[in-house]
């Protein structure tokens, strides 16, 4: 398995159907609803595994010495391997090369424990997605 951004259009299509197919098909959403607006400004990693995306996940500057994950995502057939810690480690070393001091995200009510066991700190309830997934920020000092 290797952890990296995507590299060709085919890459790219997978990475986007994945996050699709995990965070927005579940919930009804439209086809399209998994790009997001600054997409093009932020870093994105995908774990891939014998030509087949298994993880992906994204993450932006969003203040001076922040980082913001978004998007995280493994495919319901690969949960529970470590593969989103992997991900989340690649995205926090990649976090402390640009001298980021803290991550930030906004993790789903069922990602907390995964969060809490990276060493994320909830720092408060935040919005409710789809009208039903409630979110949490929460955070890491580098």
């Amino acid at each position: 398995m290797e952890i990296r951004s995507p590299q060709n259009p085919e890459e790219w299509e997978a990475y986007f159907q994945l996050r699709f197919k995990v965070l927005r098909e579940p919930w009804n959403q439209s086809p399209g609803s998994e790009h997001l607006p600054d997409d093009q400004a932020a870093i994105h990693v995908f774990a891939i595994e014998n030509n087949q995306v298994i993880g992906v996940a994204r993450m932006h500057e969003s203040n001076p010495l922040q980082g913001q994950v978004r998007c995280v995502a493994v495919d319901h057939a690969h949960q529970g391997k470590g593969i989103g810690k992997l991900i989340m480690e690649y995205l926090e070393k990649v976090g402390k090369e640009n001298h980021w001091h803290e991550i930030i995200l906004e993790a789903r009510e069922n990602a907390v424990p995964f969060y809490t066991n990276l060493g994320y700190i909830i720092e408060k309830e935040s919005y409710l997605l789809f009208g039903e997934i409630q979110h949490y920020t929460m955070k890491k000092i580098l």
